[in-house]
């Protein structure tokens, strides 16, 4: 059993003469839950889209359960949502669920009994026939987090999930989080709300400009009563660094 489910060791990627990610190192842990946090451009986008296979670094090592993140089987263990999902707005949710179940290669028996399952978990019951062209963009979320749910992954990989959400909406997917959490799943997720990530998170790690400047527990940045984490961010940003 993997200690890791994912492990980046001196990863970088570059865009010609832009370099994105720069010498990252950076694990994730079972069970645990890890906030990705830099300002626009720090390159947790593209981190992500290489933890995930969708590109390859231009140097570095990335391990997706002790193998490449491009193996269909190490893939077949990850839910992923984006920051802005494009999906057909006319179908209904369980239409959605069923496409991507069959992208998935599930067969349909076990995708009709997740796709129940999970349309109570996300709380999407009552509105599972309207088309997703009516749901708000919090439904929209809960619609995403259930695809992303679909296969059963042993690791959650989000995307900017809480971007654009009101405070009820904020509060239901936090608390989805935190059952997920407790069932035991690996969540890693990038994002700009840093009071979620401190509710949430065991760990965060910061970005600047492609190199990661602090990756450990949240409580060494805000659990000694000093200070919130959204303070003691700015603080690290500036600094460069955690001493």
């Amino acid at each position: 059993m993997e200690d890791k489910v994912f492990e980046l060791d001196g990863v970088s990627r570059s865009f010609g003469a832009l370099k994105a990610v720069d010498n990252l190192t950076l694990s994730l842990g079972r069970g645990e839950v890890t906030g990705f946090l830099g300002t626009n451009g720090a390159g947790k986008t593209t981190t992500i889209k290489m933890l995930i296979g969708l590109i390859r670094p231009t140097s570095g090592m990335v391990r997706l359960f002790g193998g490449d993140p491009t193996v269909a089987s190490a893939r077949a263990r990850i839910g992923y949502m984006p920051e802005i999902a494009y999906y057909y707005p006319y179908l209904n949710v369980r239409e959605l669920l069923s496409f991507y179940g069959g992208v998935c290669g599930m067969d349909k028996q076990t995708v009709k009994a997740r796709t129940d399952e999970l349309l109570e978990e996300v709380e999407l019951v009552e509105a599972a026939k309207r088309p997703l062209k009516t749901y708000s963009k919090g439904m929209l979320q809960r619609a995403g987090i259930a695809q992303a749910l679909l296969n059963d992954p042993d690791l959650l990989i989000l995307d900017e999930p809480f971007t654009g959400l009101d405070p009820l909406a904020r509060i239901h997917f936090r608390n989805l989080l935190k059952k997920l959490r407790n069932k035991g799943k690996s969540i890693f997720f990038s994002s700009h709300e840093l009071g979620e990530t401190e509710l949430l998170c065991d760990n965060v790690a910061i970005m600047k400009q492609g190199r990661c400047i602090y990756h450990g527990p949240v409580g060494r940045l805000a659990g000694d009563g000093g200070g919130n984490l959204e303070r003691l961010f700015l603080d690290v940003l500036e600094k460069g660094g955690v001493a």
